[in-house]
């Protein structure tokens, strides 16, 4: 995709990210998941959803990841979560967005909300995992496995064809950004979709999400047979639509 930009953000650190549109009132801005990138299905589909709709769009590569530079294993949510503040800073300044969290992608959403409540608009969870470092790794680690991550400092988690370099420093950051206990009070949409046969994350953990926002419009659609990525073509045409419904929303309310 032609619309790679790279932003430096210290001497030695620079990131990748995806733009268009930058004239826009509105912008979607895609959050991607745990050692994902910008260059896959999801941030594709919604950059064509934005291109359509003439609105601005925002994907942020965290350093670690894809062609941002920095090693993964240095990386945490804390600094992804900076990280993620200072682009939308710098390239949506004080315009609106739509926030699209996939997977961990839903943890730093949620963690932006401390910084940018006001220009939040709407936020749609995608296979949503938040403190998946602490409830669905660390707590299910055999203690011959925890050892080895505190003394070696890294374990290569094998999942599937994928290999995960879990370092000791990113389990102990993720103690710090917990989010499962904190409460929302943006009246905004929010939609929380999730597969059915998500073999990564439970779907409770949309649940858990949708029940701190107690002001919001809130929706949650379970895709039947759907996997953790939902990147299929099917299962990308139903986010859209769900989409819509949030950008219809939006507008509305804009109007109004």
């Amino acid at each position: 995709m032609s619309n790679f930009k790279y932003l430096k953000i210290s001497e030695f650190k620079k990131l990748r990210y995806l733009s268009i549109n930058q004239n826009s009132n509105l912008y979607i801005v895609f959050l991607h998941g745990f050692m994902s990138d910008i260059a896959g299905d999801k941030p594709k589909n919604f950059l064509k959803y934005s291109k359509k709709r003439k609105l601005g769009f925002l994907a942020i590569e965290y350093s670690g990841h894809g062609k941002s530079s920095g090693k993964f294993t240095n990386g945490n949510i804390s600094k992804w979560t900076e990280e993620v503040k200072f682009v939308i800073k710098k390239i949506i300044k004080k315009k609106k967005f739509i926030l699209i969290g996939s997977s961990m992608g839903s943890w730093l959403s949620l963690n932006q909300f401390k910084y940018f409540n006001n220009q939040i608009n709407g936020f749609m969870g995608i296979g949503s995992a938040p403190e998946f470092l602490e409830r669905l790794m660390w707590k299910k680690f055999s203690k011959k496995i925890k050892q080895k991550i505190i003394e070696k400092k890294i374990y290569n988690l094998k999942h599937g064809e994928y290999e995960y370099p879990i370092s000791y420093q990113i389990i102990k950051d993720g103690r710090k950004n917990k989010v499962l206990n904190k409460k929302y009070i943006s009246k905004i949409p929010v939609t929380m979709v999730h597969g059915s046969k998500d073999e990564v994350v439970p779907v409770s953990y949309s649940k858990k999400i949708l029940n701190n926002f107690k002001k919001a419009k809130k929706k949650i659609l379970v895709i039947k047979n759907g996997d953790h990525s939902l990147s299929s073509k099917k299962n990308l045409k139903r986010i859209n639509k769900e989409l819509d419904k949030i950008l219809y929303y939006v507008l509305k309310k804009s109007i109004n």
